[in-house]
């Protein structure tokens, strides 16, 4: 890819401002591999896999992708719904049942696979019957391995309610849910989400409640567990591969609360006007003294300085560059004398100085400001000011929220920059121990094997070993390359949405922020400068323009890319609050 010479400058400079704006992410799993000989058979014999076997665990909902898979999960091709703004999304995201292709360890294991980066996503299974956990444990519990990684998009499911809309409509972001469970990705934003909606008992109406500082996703290509616990008692607890992440109550760790005040300010409620509020005020008894001079200066001339020995009082600071020639195409008669551009005089380096000397200023010891009267403790404060508490008239108490609303269906509706993200073993039940036997079934056997294969395929570290993903790039340890993957990537995304590739790359919109105010600065000095060196500036100019009507017709073709790309039938890349939505964005039901 070339680079015009001025945007490229242009990128560095907004580099070196901006520094490195995009958290580095790196997450380890944390885990050893749980057999020695495993561990040191990397760097002599292959590992031998075993062979999927289906389990025989029974579950309200259990999901292997087995070869009859098709006959429960139903892709959906709804448009996605948006309510801040008026554009439609499509779900042209495809799905596949296949076996990893990146660290495969049981044959014939096979799981549910994203195929389509940068597209939107949707699938579902409806239930044999719902699931209802009133009074009983809530386990969910799947498998995600991020073949391709995570850098941009989510790999949750959704729980959705049981109700008419969900057996008569396709599956979309509209689809009312019960929780929201799994892990989500992009730039720093790095969390398992665990969201439910909870319904108020005086309106009817449902509210999202999203737990408080959630715990990081795993994101590696290696396979990882996510375990949703959620017990009668309101408690619950989030695993990530069968180690406890985070534990807590419903009642206490979410956000809004599930319960409202009790009391709340009273709306009708005003302050008096003659409330004092001020804690500290100027002393009304105070008086300027007499030999204050509120006009005395700040600095005065030092007066006992005197001219350095070696100042050079017959040179100028600058002189004409001796080194500077005139250009070839330079005409007299139309760009007018040629006036060699100055240099700071050599000679002044050497000494103290040149030119005309002047002794220096120094701070004035009588200086004193403007006086003003000194702070007191105002004898009249009253304190804080605020309004009476009133009993809050929609005030509720629902002691038991983890009775969640009777669920028919699981979904993914995901957006992701990243395709081949594979989803397997999904338990949704009641028995943790159920939960634990499928993990040693499957996760406790493909973990390990992922692990040595990983380990012996890895490259030898090496300095000179680049990073993977333009996201990993350092502007201090290569600028070029930093430069150079970093306005590619921004291009790629800028081709399906320019304000994505703003969000997601904003080293890249930074360095065309500072080219634009370069080319205003250079434009501006073109129209006021000095009449001597105007037609050099003029010509500063020309290139500049030119270099920016170059840039609007780069900015042209990727926008008839980008529709070219529509008609096609490839989805757009929608802002990460957007596109991404882990919500109903249509009104709950």
């Amino acid at each position: 890819m070339r680079f015009n010479g001025v945007l490229t400058s242009a990128l560095f400079t907004s580099a070196a401002l901006l520094g490195s704006v995009r958290a580095d992410v790196d997450i380890d799993d944390g885990a050893e591999a749980s057999s020695t000989t495993l561990s040191e058979s990397s760097t002599s014999l292959p590992v031998e896999k075993p062979t999927f076997t289906p389990s025989k665990i029974k579950a309200p909902f259990f999901e292997q992708f087995t070869d009859d898979w098709d006959s429960r999960w139903q892709p959906s091709h709804a448009k996605k719904q948006d309510s801040k703004t008026d554009e439609d999304w499509a779900y042209v995201g495809t799905w596949s049942v296949e076996e990893p292709h990146v660290l495969k360890a049981i044959d014939g294991d096979k799981g549910l696979v994203v195929k389509n980066p940068a597209a939107h996503h949707a699938i579902s299974a409806k239930f044999d019957k719902k699931i209802d956990n009133k009074g009983k444990t809530l386990v969910v519990q799947y498998e995600v391995k991020l073949q391709n990684s995570l850098e941009c998009g989510g790999a949750y499911l959704k729980l959705l309610r049981d109700n008419k809309k969900l057996h008569a409509e396709e599956f979309s972001n509209a689809s009312p849910y019960v929780i929201m469970f799994g892990p989500d990705k992009c730039g720093a934003t790095n969390k398992v989400h665990f969201i439910f909606q909870h319904k108020n008992p005086k309106t009817g109406e449902y509210e999202e409640k999203h737990l408080k500082s959630p715990p990081m996703a795993r994101i590696t290509k290696l396979t990882a567990l996510y375990t949703l616990i959620v017990n009668p008692d309101q408690t619950y607890e989030i695993r990530v591969d069968g180690e406890k992440m985070k534990n807590g109550s419903l009642l206490e760790d979410f956000t809004p609360s599930v319960n409202p005040e009790k009391e709340i300010d009273d709306p009708n409620d005003k302050k008096p006007e003659d409330w004092v509020d001020e804690a500290r005020i100027p002393d009304p008894d105070a008086t300027k003294p007499d030999d204050w001079d509120e006009d005395a200066p700040y600095e005065i001339v030092d007066t006992e300085a005197t001219k350095p020995d070696d100042w050079l009082e017959d040179e100028p600071t600058m002189i004409p560059d001796p080194e500077a020639e005139k250009p070839e195409d330079w005409d007299d008669e139309e760009d007018g004398d040629w006036i060699p551009p100055t240099v700071p005089n050599p000679k002044c380096e050497e000494a103290s100085g040149c030119g005309k000397w002047e002794p220096p200023m120094k701070k004035n010891p009588e200086y004193k400001g403007k006086w003003s009267a000194p702070y007191i403790d105002n004898p009249a404060y009253q304190g804080v000011w605020k309004p009476k508490k009133i009993a809050n008239p929609d005030y509720f108490e629902d002691k038991t929220p983890a009775n969640f609303e009777p669920m028919g269906a699981i979904g993914f509706e995901i957006w992701t920059m990243q395709n081949d993200i594979l989803f397997d073993n999904i338990y949704i039940g009641h028995s943790i121990e159920d939960a634990e036997k499928l993990k040693s079934e499957t996760y406790d056997i493909k973990s390990p094997i992922e692990k040595v294969e990983d380990e012996a395929t890895k490259p030898k570290p090496s300095d000179d070993e680049g990073p993977k993903s333009p996201l990993d790039l350092k502007f201090m340890d290569d600028p070029v390359v930093y430069v150079r993957e970093k306005v590619q990537l921004f291009i790629e995304i800028a081709k399906n949405d320019p304000v994505e590739a703003i969000r997601f790359v904003p080293e890249v919109a930074g360095g065309i922020g500072v080219l634009a105010v370069t080319l205003l600065a250079v434009i501006l000095g073109a129209v006021f400068g000095g009449s001597k060196a105007s037609p050099e500036i003029q010509k500063a100019a020309d290139k500049a323009k030119k270099a920016a009507a170059d840039a609007k017709d780069q900015a042209m073709n990727a926008k008839d890319q980008a529709v070219d790309a529509a008609a096609s039938g490839a989805d757009k890349v929608q802002s990460e609050v957007n596109k991404r939505t882990t919500r109903s964005s249509g009104p709950a039901e």
